[in-house]
């Protein structure tokens, strides 16, 4: 190849590459000025507005003047409460846990008896995790009436489609070798899932009960806003009658029983994991 025929492709090489490149940059300052447009008209659409939020800090200024002094004898009173708070969180992850192991089996590729089976769990699971907590507990509190049973429940189910896509996806990642092994010694389906796969999974899957069980206590102290017990059936009740100072003192307590819990929960995974 003569030197001009070479220098001739490598000019028309570049070329190609300037001109790939400058295709690329148009799409990307296509891509975003649309996404700027998008945000922009959503930001319109929702009223997102800075100066409403300045002009309205006198307000949440005042809220919370009268918040202070914290009511600390109605401490007492809730003690029941916070107890109450952790029994749902408790019995909620527990349960989870429970439902989650056989909807994992069902919902991981290499698990699942059918691909029919595996769409209708993925299916499920999505949806679990899709409704709130407190959309949940105001079903159940129907159901079943106000108390921390239907707390139990809502916090049960959004758990499990938490835990069982985490677990499911865990299922999917493990290593083969071990599987296959089993089965070339002419283990049973049963056999594979209990000695090849379990044993796998174990570790990660308590450090998300673990984590879940966290986040149900944060849940639970809410879930009383609808009826559901906890701390948040006290709390909405000393909002409704302007009690101020007990509702200061309903915050604390769950601030620093959700303070407890984290660091709890913290401790436990990393002596597990």
């Amino acid at each position: 190849m003569s030197s001009a025929t070479f220098e001739s492709a490598v000019a028309s090489a570049l070329q190609r590459e300037v001109r790939g490149r400058w295709r690329r940059n148009l799409k990307l300052t296509a891509w975003g000025a649309m996404a700027i447009a998008a945000l922009w008209y959503s930001a319109v659409q929702i009223k997102l507005s800075p100066a409403a939020l300045v002009s309205g800090v006198p307000f949440m200024w005042d809220f919370i003047t009268r918040l202070f002094p914290a009511d600390l004898s109605y401490l007492t009173l809730l003690g029941g409460a916070t107890v109450e708070t952790i029994q749902i969180a408790i019995w909620g992850t527990l349960l989870a846990v429970i439902f989650s192991i056989p909807l994992a089996l069902l919902g991981a590729r290499n698990t699942t008896p059918h691909i029919v089976v595996f769409h209708l769990t993925r299916l499920l699971l999505n949806a679990l995790r899709a409704i709130n907590e407190l959309v949940f507990a105001l079903i159940f509190v129907s159901a079943v009436g106000l108390g921390p049973f239907a707390g139990v429940l809502a916090v049960a189910l959004h758990a499990t489609g938490m835990l069982a896509k985490f677990c499911a996806e865990e299922i999917e990642g493990i290593d083969k070798g071990q599987v296959e092994a089993q089965t070339a010694t002419g283990a049973s389906r049963m056999q594979v899932i209990l000695f090849g796969v379990t044993p796998q999974i174990v570790p990660q899957f308590i450090g998300y009960a673990i984590y879940r069980l966290d986040v149900s206590i944060r849940s639970a102290t809410v879930l009383g806003l609808v009826g559901a017990g906890g701390l948040g059936f006290s709390l909405i009740q000393a909002m409704k009658l302007f009690k101020y100072h007990q509702t200061a003192t309903c915050i604390l307590v769950i601030f620093l029983l959700v303070l407890v819990s984290d660091w709890l929960c913290g401790k436990l995974r990393r002596k597990v994991i």
